[in-house]
């Protein structure tokens, strides 16, 4: 369990609907990921034996298969009837599987994040994501963030 990062707890996921989170890959370059309820592990005929599947929620890369659209963009994932909604061509993604049967993105599977749950809190699990921050890109205090482009110019506008 050393190399769990502790992210936030299953109920904080149902009480807000989904819970953003900024990773790492392997060179450094981030990305958004998501976590989602999933009520039973398996639902809408599909089935999910992933870590995290029968513990009350999943995690998934924040966009769709079909043009990168993110799902969550600051204000939480639109969902109806456990599945994501992606809020371009309104393409769903079973929360528990990641797939979608249906519009642009259909018989596609979002990629996902590696959790697992402890006594009721989420850790990320995923060797190949470090943990960056909560929240998206934008919104952390990243060092190489920052507020514009920089100039080294002395001419002032």
């Amino acid at each position: 369990m050393s190399d769990w990062t502790r992210l936030t707890t299953v109920e904080t996921v149902y009480e807000n609907r989904s819970w953003l989170f900024t990773v790492r890959d392997q060179y450094g370059e981030p990305d958004e990921a998501i976590l989602v309820p999933c009520e039973d592990g398996v639902e809408h005929g599909s089935t999910n034996s992933r870590p995290g599947a029968d513990d009350g929620v999943e995690a998934w890369i924040n966009r769709c298969t079909h043009e990168a659209q993110r799902f969550d963009t600051g204000r939480g994932v639109a969902m109806r009837d456990g599945q994501l909604i992606c809020p371009k061509h309104g393409s769903m993604f079973d929360a528990c599987s990641g797939y979608c049967d249906n519009g642009e993105a259909a018989d596609t599977t979002l990629p996902s994040v590696d959790i697992s749950v402890d006594d009721g809190v989420v850790y990320l699990t995923d060797d190949d994501l470090t943990f960056a921050h909560a929240g998206g890109i934008d919104d952390g205090d990243d060092e190489n963030d920052d507020d514009g482009p920089a100039s080294t110019s002395h001419i002032g506008f």
